[in-house]
């Protein structure tokens, strides 16, 4: 059960799928980066400029809030490196797997038998 198991978990389409579930993730933490720290506090600078000081200093969005972003662009790039060296390492396992020669079945005893007869017809 426990090699079906690890068959299952090897095969292309359950990793390809557990790489998609991670990047995304990641990626999704990039775009939200995005919009919270660098696109909201520009489009709502003007507005509250226009609303008034005391609006201002209540939001205190400290500007744009471009380190955030960076460290999540750091984290989706180390995300991403680690993925790779994790599938880089599997691939390399199933491939010294697959390459493993497989020691030839010996004919059975009737085909030997029958071999011996046809050599000995033959001289």
């Amino acid at each position: 059960m426990l090699k079906e198991f690890k068959d299952f978990i090897m095969r292309g389409n359950v990793v390809d799928l557990a790489v998609g579930v991670i990047i995304g993730g990641a990626f999704g933490a990039i775009v939200n980066s995005l919009v919270a720290d660098i696109i909201t506090p520009i489009l709502l600078q003007p507005a509250l400029e226009a609303a008034g000081a005391e609006d201002i200093a209540a939001w205190k969005p400290g500007g744009l809030l471009v380190g955030k972003f960076i460290a999540s662009l750091i984290s989706f790039v180390v995300i991403a490196f680690v993925l790779f060296l994790i599938i880089k390492g599997m691939n390399t396992a199933m491939r010294k797997q697959e390459a493993k020669p497989v020691a030839p079945v010996p004919p059975s005893a009737e085909i030997q038998l029958l071999t011996e007869i046809r050599d000995l017809l033959r001289k």
